[in-house]
C-alpha cells in the first residue's frame, strides 16, 4: 500500500507502521537458524525463547498482525511459510475483494481485516469543495476468515465523492487499519477515522478535515496505537498537524501543528528515556513527540522530500529513511536524545546511496534491507555501523516495487507491482531462492503468520500455504 511516484509521474499510497522495539539484540546466526526450525505453534512464544529474546511481543504470542509492518513494526515475521507458489501450487484459498485498496490487511486471531473503496455509478458533489471524481465511492471495512477465505462481514462506513482524484497507481483506501484486539481502527484520511468492534459495529467516527495533496499522490499514512491513544499524523500540502485521539471514544487528547508538507510515513511508537514516543520522519525535521502531551522531545534534520518509508525502532535505535530527490538513511540512538540532535552523537551513522522512495525497509537479524527508489535493486547494510554488506543487487525478473519486504525463517519475501514475489535468503550474501508469479498486482505488503502468507492484490486476497 503505497504512495507517490517515480520521476514525477508515479504515485504511491503508502501504509506505514506502528513500531514496537525488541528488548534484546540477537545474533544473526542464532536468529536465522532458530527460526528455520520453528513450526506454526512454536513460532509464537516458544520461538522467542529459541531466539534468546528477553520479552515476547503480544502480537507474536497470539499469532496476530496488528499493524501493517507486523508485530515488531520492522517487517520481521515468525513461522515457516512456503518459498514457492503459483496459481495452482500452494494456494490454500483465493478470495475476490471488491473495489480497490492498497492498504495492507491486519490479523487478529482467525480473522483478517482490510479496507477498500468501491467506485459506484452514483454521481455527486465532491466533498470539501474539491474537484473530485464526480462519482460516489463506498468506503468499506471487510472481515475475512483466515481458514477458508470466506467473508465474515462487510461494512460500509461512509459514502462520498472524494475531493481530490488520485494517480493511477494509488487508491482511495491506502491507509492501513490497526487493532488492539477489541476494536478495528480504519483510517480513510479525508473520509474520516472509524472505530469498529470486532463484529463490524461502528463505535465512533472522527473527521479531521480535508487533505490537500499535490500531484494527485493521494493519502496513505496509517494510524498508530500507543496505550489508550490513537496517533494520527496529518501531513499534507496545507495546515499539517499531529494529534492523539482517545481510542475509546475518538475525543481529541492533544493536537500540535507541524510545519511540513505532505508525508506518508506512519509514526513509530517506542519507549525511551522514561517516555513513550511517537517518532515521525519528515522533510523539514523528523520529530519525536511525547505521546502523553504532544510535546516535542527531539528533532533531527536531513531527510529528503516526500517521506514515505515508515521508521523502524529496535534496541534503542531508530532507523529513518527517504529516497526522493536525494537518498538518506539515518540510525539514531534514542538514549539521551533531546532537542535538536542533528549534529550530535545520537546520529550513529548515515547512509546516502540507493535508498527507497516508496517501500519501507526491513530490519532482520543484524541487517537492514531496502530498495533503490521503487526499482528491483537491493541494498543490505550492517546495522552496527551502516556499512554495506552488498548493494546494487538486481532482483532478476522483478521491476517496480511499492510493497515492503518481510523477513521470516531466514528468508526475505518481496512482491512487485507485476505480480511476482521474489524470495531470497537473508544474510550477508545474496542468494536467490524463487520468483513466484500470480495473476494479480501487488502494492500491499505481505502478512505472514506461521505457515501462511497473506497477499492482498488489486483483485484478490491470497492465502499461500502448503494445503496439508
Amino acid at each position: 500500500m503505497m504512495k507517490p511516484y517515480v520521476t514525477q509521474l508515479v504515485l504511491a499510497t503508502v501504509l506505514t507502521s506502528l513500531a514496537v522495539p525488541l528488548s534484546a539484540r540477537v545474533s544473526e546466526d542464532l536468529h536465522l537458524t532458530a527460526t528455520r526450525t520453528v513450526e506454526f505453534a512454536a513460532s509464537r512464544a516458544p520461538s522467542h525463547r529459541l531466539l534468546g529474546r528477553d520479552q515476547t511481543p503480544r502480537g507474536q504470542q497470539d499469532g496476530n498482525w496488528t499493524s501493517w509492518r507486523g508485530p515488531l513494526g520492522s517487517g520481521e515475521a515468525f513461522g515457516a511459510p512456503p518459498t514457492e507458489w503459483s496459481e495452482d501450487k500452494n494456494i490454500k484459498w483465493k478470495t475476490a475483494i471488491p473495489g480497490l485498496g492498497n492498504s495492507t490487511p491486519i490479523v487478529w486471531q482467525d480473522h483478517l481485516y482490510l479496507t477498500t473503496a468501491i467506485r459506484t455509478d452514483e454521481g455527486g458533489k465532491a466533498a470539501g469543495g474539491g474537484k473530485g471524481l464526480g462519482k460516489v465511492f463506498d468506503f468499506r471495512v471487510i472481515c475475512i476468515h483466515r481458514l477458508d477465505g470466506s467473508e465474515v462481514w462487510n461494512v460500509s462506513v461512509t459514502r462520498s465523492v472524494p475531493h481530490e482524484p488520485v494517480h493511477g497507481t494509488a487508491s482511495q483506501a491506502s491507509n492501513s487499519p490497526v487493532t488492539d484486539g477489541k476494536h478495528i481502527y480504519a483510517h480513510f484520511g479525508s473520509r474520516g477515522i472509524f472505530c469498529l468492534d470486532m463484529s463490524g459495529k461502528q463505535i465512533w467516527s472522527k473527521q479531521l478535515g480535508m487533505m490537500r495533496i499535490n500531484h494527485q499522490f493521494g493519502e496513505g499514512s496509517s494510524p498508530a496505537l500507543a496505550g489508550n491513544a490513537l496517533i494520527i499524523n496529518w501531513d499534507h500540502d496545507g495546515d499539517s498537524f499531529i494529534c492523539a485521539l482517545n481510542k475509546k471514544n475518538g475525543k481529541q487528547l492533544w493536537r500540535k501543528p507541524r510545519e511540513e508538507g505532505a508525508t506518508w510515513a506512519t509514526p513509530a511508537i517506542t519507549k525511551a528515556n522514561g517516555k513513550t514516543l511517537a517518532i515521525v520522519p519528515a522533510s523539514g525535521k523528523s520529530c519525536a513527540y511525547n505521546v502523553k502531551n504532544g510535546k516535542i522531545v527531539w528533532t533531527a534534520s536531513g531527510l529528503t522530500a516526500n517521506v514515505i518509508p515508515s521508521p523502524i525502532v529496535r534496541d534503542g535505535v531508530a532507523y529513518l529513511m527517504s529516497g526522493y530527490q536525494g537518498t538518506v538513511l539515518q540510525a539514531i540512538k534514542l538514549a539521551g536524545a533531546k532537542g535538536d540532535i542533528t549534529k550530535r552523537k545520537n546520529i550513529l551513522w548515515t547512509h546516502n546511496r540507493q535508498t527507497s522512495y516508496v517501500p519501507s525497509a526491513l530490519l532482520y537479524g543484524k541487517h537492514i534491507y531496502f530498495l533503490r527508489n521503487t526499482s528491483a535493486v537491493l541494498s543490505c547494510l550492517d546495522i552496527s555501523n551502516g556499512t554495506p554488506v552488498y548493494e546494487g543487487q538486481r532482483l532478476a525478473g522483478m521491476r517496480t516495487i511499492y510493497a515492503s519486504p518481510v523477513g521470516v525463517n531466514g528468508y526475505v519475501y518481496l512482491p512487485s507491482r507485476q505480480g511476482k514475489t521474489k524470495v531470497f535468503k537473508a544474510g550477508a550474501t545474496y542468494e536467490d531462492v524463487a520468483t513466484n508469479e500470480l495473476d494479480d498486482q501487488f502494492d500491499a505488503s505481505p502478512v505472514i503468520i506461521g505457515d501462511a502468507i497473506y497477499l492482498r492484490g488489486h483483485s484478490s486476497l491470497y492465502c499461500i500455504s502448503e494445503k496439508n
